[in-house]
């Protein structure tokens, strides 16, 4: 639901081998680098967004529907690193996997768990949740394991990000059709996003990093310029539309100017900036799109994610 490098909440992580003090070898920070936990923050505002479209205010099935997102967000993350445990002992000896911290056997087994828990909080929410988030689950599973390197594989990744939208709205109302414009608004940034990310590793061509900048700057004129559909009206409540625009132009410029500057140049580390300037702009997106639907609370609430967002993503790469 991230974008990999290989392959919006999955990344890969490309940065040269850092620097490791015996505090980053605990088996707690050898998992933090497996789940890559700083990028969690990016996924709370999915289910947030989608409840707002409904109209409802979020309930304890949108808690539910949630805590099932993050399950399903880290075992995609867990099942990764196992997908590519042959490939980063080659290129990335210092993620947990290959340098022996955490056992494969122990990342599968992990990502199977999560993916169980996640579709149980999900049937809890209700049949409409679950609904979704079975469709999830699989997408999640056929990206690390088949779509990942294929053509495919960005629409599957930007699909799963829509999915764990719609999982937010159908837990809050039953419904995904209301939510139905914001979930295509947030896979179409994960699509260019993750489309980025390809060239993560070798850098290469600009067209890449020219076409997402082009996407965040449509997104960015549909979501202030168009209606919405049906439950996602833009508000006329003076609050929110206040905060609809600054969360958009956060949006705009926490994805746009790195992508900028790796258009500019497509070296490996400015495409890297380019993904997690991508990553971190998914929690304005989501707020923005909330501050469309008029719900401020969990508008404000998500924005709020953004400072932890950057802190932890000091401690612990996201990409």
């Amino acid at each position: 639901m991230t974008p990999h490098s290989r392959g919006p909440d999955r990344p890969s992580t490309t940065s040269p081998t850092p620097n490791r003090s015996p505090r980053a070898s605990t088996p707690a920070r050898a998992w933090a680098e497996l789940l890559r936990l700083p990028a969690l923050f990016t996924v709370l505002g999915d289910a947030l967004a989608g409840a707002a479209t409904t109209g409802a205010r979020p309930d304890s099935r949108t808690l539910l529907a949630i805590a099932s997102s993050l399950c399903l967000y880290e075992a995609g993350m867990a099942l990764n690193d196992w997908a590519d445990r042959t490939e980063d002992a080659l290129e990335r000896p210092h993620r947990p996997l290959p340098s022996g911290r955490i056992r494969p056997s122990a990342a599968l087994t992990a990502a199977g768990a999560l993916t169980a828990a996640g579709l149980a909080l999900a049937a809890r929410a209700g049949r409409p949740a679950l609904t979704v988030a079975a469709p999830l689950a699989a997408t999640v599973w056929a990206y690390d394991l088949a779509l990942k390197r294929t053509p495919a594989g960005p629409a599957a990744m930007a699909t799963a990000r829509g999915l764990d939208l719609l999982l937010g709205a159908t837990a809050t109302g039953g419904s995904a059709r209301p939510a139905l414009p914001a979930a295509l608004t947030l896979a179409t940034h994960t699509l260019a996003v993750t489309t980025v990310s390809r060239g993560e590793t070798r850098g290469g061509s600009p067209l890449a990093p020219l076409a997402a900048l082009a996407t965040t700057g449509t997104l960015a004129w549909r979501l202030t310029r168009t209606p919405g559909a049906s439950g996602e009206a833009p508000s006329r409540h003076p609050a929110a539309d206040a905060l609809h625009t600054a969360f958009t132009a956060a949006f705009v410029t926490t994805s746009g100017r790195p992508l900028l500057h790796a258009a500019l140049n497509p070296s490996p580390p400015l495409t890297q900036r380019a993904v997690g300037g991508g990553i971190r702009a998914m929690i304005p997106l989501q707020a923005a799109l909330a501050a469309r639907s008029g719900a401020l609370t969990s508008a404000l609430l998500t924005a709020a994610l953004a400072p932890a967002a950057r802190h932890f993503a000091r401690r612990v790469s996201v990409t």
